[in-house]
């Protein structure tokens, strides 16, 4: 991409989250927003930050658990560090994920640029899988049992989408592995990362309860900021609701998600019986959290570099 295209992205990801939020301002009663995020509960808030922080936390674990099956070591103490840096970097930078690539190239000594950067891949696809499959379980809970109320026309094709996209992406690794050349390659270095990374007898069951966990501390933490904001969520939302909410965060067109994760709140809190403008209070504030339960990475920038594997 020419240089002039990435600033003009760049800029774009910038100007995005305010035009949004300018929008739903004006599409939605904008002061209620406001009264209702000063309204909020300050305990329930301090819970769902110690939530989000115990997530980032679970979240460093994680990680260090996928680095060293693929022959990584890092100490306990550097993963936090890292995680948390990597956390604050992808909240305030545009698309994302350029603290996770940060990650991999500080963490590569050793080993080299391409398994440090297979760890923190793999360590973020495990942890959208599991959000994803939280999502469709509560999504198929919603479609046997029929309660749940009226849903929006998008989330149908989003479900079959997320699902659909999953298996398609097994199927072409699968056939890929078995080709020769540079493809061949690449998805049979990416079955061996998995098989033993994520599949291997010892690892599979510290990854998927590491994994639930995360996602849990994530679901908590937002439904305590729609509590804290006027709306008590029923289980069936908390696995239905939320992760379609926190689902729009990882489209890269914004910063952290900002505009548009409270567009998808205000189309989504309907469906609870609930105002839109509750659902982006609630979003607002969940952002909010995420974002100071990021900034101990503030403090990992300006403290001096500690020795490397601590």
């Amino acid at each position: 991409m020419a240089p002039t295209l990435r600033h003009v992205g760049r800029i774009a990801r910038l100007v995005l989250p305010v035009a949004l939020l300018v929008l739903l301002w004006r599409a939605v009663d904008g002061p209620e927003i406001l009264r209702l995020l000063r309204a909020a509960d300050p305990v329930l808030l301090a819970l769902a930050l110690a939530a989000i922080l115990m997530q980032n936390a679970l979240s460093a674990l994680r990680w260090r658990l996928t680095a060293g099956a693929l022959g990584q070591v890092i100490g306990r103490g550097r993963a936090l560090r890292e995680y948390f840096l990597s956390q604050f970097l992808n909240m305030v930078l545009p698309a994302g994920v350029l603290g996770d690539a940060g990650r991999a190239v500080r963490a590569r000594e050793g080993v080299g640029l391409a398994r440090a950067g297979q760890a923190v891949v793999l360590d973020r696809v495990i942890g959208q899988v599991a959000l994803f499959s939280v999502l469709l379980a509560g999504l198929s809970a919603v479609g046997l049992t029929g309660a749940g109320g009226r849903w929006p026309d998008w989330v149908p094709p989003l479900a079959l989408g997320i699902a659909g996209g999953g298996a398609g992406i097994a199927l072409a690794l699968l056939v890929s592995a078995r080709l020769g050349g540079p493809l061949g390659r690449a998805a049979r270095g990416i079955g061996r990362g998995v098989r033993a990374a994520v599949l291997a007898p010892g690892i599979w069951h510290r990854q998927a309860a590491l994994s639930l966990a995360i996602v849990a501390c994530n679901l908590g933490g937002f439904a305590l900021c729609a509590a804290a904001t006027g709306t008590v969520l029923p289980p069936l939302a908390v696995v239905t609701v939320l992760p379609l909410v926190l689902a729009t965060m990882v489209i890269p067109i914004s910063v952290a998600g900002w505009g548009v994760r409270e567009g998808a709140a205000a189309a989504l809190w309907p469906v609870l019986g609930a105002s839109a403008e509750a659902g982006i209070a609630a979003s607002v504030a969940m952002g909010l959290v995420i974002l100071l339960a990021a900034l101990p990475g503030v403090l990992v920038l300006a403290a001096p570099a500690p020795g490397r594997g601590a």
